[in-house]
């Protein structure tokens, strides 16, 4: 039985003017993502990937066309409200000034709430971090573990949606097989994943459908 799509994307499209010139790196784009989809996206630098991260999570409106989130237009949402549903990771960690600890309770603190300390070691568990990094200033973090962190404290939202813009891209080969498979047990709980790649390897290993992007156009094809 095919799942419902939870995403669809109609005919998008967007450009930008560039040193003289108009760069259109989605042009037309037509897809769906059925629900529970492990989707894995790759293309060459500069071809939409992250365009299209920022389009679903309204950091960026497209030049015309339709994307709708769960059958109501992203439009009509309220962009604070959609990105808690779908969230992005980017590839350059955004952490805030202050300790490892005080990031991971960001997301609760804003809704009123707190992260006990013991679920902040489970996260740091999950992301393959010494627990004692809570502690830590975020300052004294390489760029890996920064993205760790960032990665930790995005599972702590339980997103229905998790948009990952190259997560291991600055991670060694053993931390990089941790995460992989953290990010297969959510997925497996039901979850929807995006997967950014440069890698044609990870691409095949992680993802059941793939999406290549390239002069503005998205092919597609079933992996598993």
């Amino acid at each position: 039985m095919e799942k419902r799509a939870i995403i669809e994307l109609s005919d998008v499209s967007k450009s930008y003017a560039t040193s003289g010139h108009i760069a259109m790196p989605l042009c037309g784009i037509t897809a769906s993502v059925p629900q529970g989809a492990f989707i894995t996206i790759t293309g060459p630098s500069g071809t939409g990937k992250s365009t299209l991260f920022r389009l679903l999570t309204r950091l960026e409106e497209p030049d015309k066309g339709r994307i709708v989130y769960q059958g109501k237009p992203l439009s009509d949402w309220n962009p604070p409200e959609l990105r808690r549903n779908l969230h992005y990771v980017f590839q350059v960690p955004i952490l805030f000034p202050g300790t490892v600890a005080d990031n991971l309770d960001y997301p609760a603190k804003i809704r009123g709430g707190k992260l006990e300390k013991q679920e902040m070691q489970k996260l740091l568990d999950r992301v393959s971090l010494p627990r004692d990094y809570l502690s830590r200033n975020v300052g004294e973090l390489s760029g890996g573990e920064k993205q760790r962190v960032n990665i930790a404290r995005s599972l702590s939202l339980a997103p229905d949606v998790l948009l990952l813009d190259e997560p291991t891209s600055a991670l060694d080969k053993k931390t990089t097989e941790h995460i992989e498979q953290e990010i297969r047990n959510y997925h497996a709980k039901g979850h929807t994943i995006l997967w950014i790649t440069h890698s044609p390897e990870q691409a095949t290993r992680l993802g059941n459908i793939q999406w290549h992007l390239e002069g503005g156009r998205l092919k597609e094809r079933t992996i598993k």
